[in-house]
């Protein structure tokens, strides 16, 4: 029954996520049809890589999760930086949508559900679980927040940004240290961070992790960019 609720909750944060991030930047018809078919191709892959059980293969040079969650970032970092175009569309989302997003990261408690039933150990669903419902629940009056004034909110703002960046890199770490097989396993014993390498939840750390570290650094970027605007 918990995989059946996750699976249809994480299948709706990743098409919510994707639609509203697609649907508010400035792009033509033609744009969005090729930024959706990426995407799609992309969640495609990661769904065929945890069923074919390429995840739990934590022991290879490069795991396969790794790649999934890092690539992304890297992809997005290099475009942002050499070309203006991909630049002035990802910060030309609103700061108030980004971090409204992030209100669905309270389904971290999965974490914590999935600790109960000892289908994850250690300190990772700990850390994980709990640092993501504090950050989803304080998205909701951050994001009214900076709605109406997000001048006065920069401080809230950038504190909030730095906690759920934090929360998602330390959760990757630990769940690194965390797998069985690992040669970098430290806690967690024999059933550690392995439920994560299987579906639906492989799709957090594949797929949803790093959205929302693009998010962050949109933010930091954002509040970077009106920092340099004031101080003209």
């Amino acid at each position: 029954m918990l995989d059946l609720i996750g699976t249809t909750l994480i299948t709706a944060a990743i098409v919510v996520n994707l639609n509203a991030t697609i649907m508010m930047m400035p792009l033509s018809s033609a744009q969005r049809l090729t930024a959706v078919a990426i995407a799609g191709l992309w969640i495609g892959l990661a769904i065929a890589l945890a069923a074919t059980g390429a995840y739990a293969d934590v022991a290879a040079p490069v795991p396969a999760i790794g790649v999934m969650a890092g690539l992304p970032l890297v992809v997005a970092a290099i475009a942002a930086l050499s070309s203006a175009k991909v630049r002035e569309a990802l910060l030309a989302l609103p700061v108030p949508l980004l971090v409204g997003l992030n209100i669905m990261r309270i389904f971290g408690a999965f974490f914590l559900l999935l600790a109960a039933q000892g289908r994850l150990s250690g300190p990772f669903p700990q850390s994980a679980g709990w640092g993501d419902v504090i950050v989803g629940v304080t998205a909701v009056p951050l994001t009214l927040a900076v709605a109406r004034d997000i001048a006065g909110q920069r401080g809230a703002l950038l504190a909030w940004n730095v906690f759920g960046t934090l929360d998602l890199i330390a959760a990757l770490a630990l769940g690194i240290l965390s797998a069985p097989g690992s040669p970098l396993q430290l806690f967690g014993g024999t059933i550690g961070s392995a439920a994560v390498t299987v579906l639906p939840w492989s799709n957090i750390p594949a797929l949803l992790v790093p959205f929302y570290l693009i998010t962050h650094g949109l933010i930091f970027a954002q509040l970077a960019r009106a920092n340099r605007t004031g101080m003209a």
